[in-house]
């Protein structure tokens, strides 16, 4: 008699996936994805397309921006220092006016106070938006203008 195991074989969990890096949007996508917001008022998801494209700040980096660190009194700054969470080191963007005016009209909406987080959570268990909802977000805005998710991530808002 044969008393040998069978092993079971599982298919690996990225059978079928990409993997390696995601690519970068491209200029016709993010103006496709900028439009589509600003036709339907999404003044949430534009705030956060656009500060994502232009602060180049990552996933974890941007959702725990605060109001304090875009605003100066009731006026939204043209420039911001933040310290990132992965390298420690400071790092200084630009706020262009048109992300200026949809982080404004998002501040209003939301009716945020110096101290709020700028992307705050819908649960009361966390203070702001996680990084994996923000992924959600991103997979959304992607698949809304026809393109495939899985070949895009955070990184590639970052990246644009």
């Amino acid at each position: 008699m044969d008393t040998t195991a069978t092993a079971v074989r599982r298919a690996p969990w990225n059978k079928g996936k990409l993997i390696g890096q995601k690519a970068p949007l491209k200029v016709k996508d993010i103006w496709a994805i900028r439009v589509r917001l600003q036709l339907q008022v999404r003044t949430h998801d534009l705030a956060l397309f656009n500060l994502g494209i232009h602060s180049k700040l990552r996933a974890c980096d941007l959702v725990k921006l605060r109001v304090r660190d875009v605003c100066h009194g009731d006026r939204i700054a043209a420039r911001a220092i933040v310290l990132q969470q992965k390298t420690q080191r400071a790092v200084q963007f630009e706020i262009t006016p048109s992300t200026r005016e949809a982080i404004e009209a998002w501040i209003k909406s939301a009716t945020l106070r110096p101290d709020d987080y700028l992307f705050p959570s819908r649960l009361h268990a966390s203070p702001h938006l996680g990084t994996r909802q923000y992924a959600r977000i991103v997979d959304g805005w992607i698949g809304e203008i026809g393109l495939d998710p899985a070949g895009y991530g955070t990184h590639s808002v970052r990246r644009t």
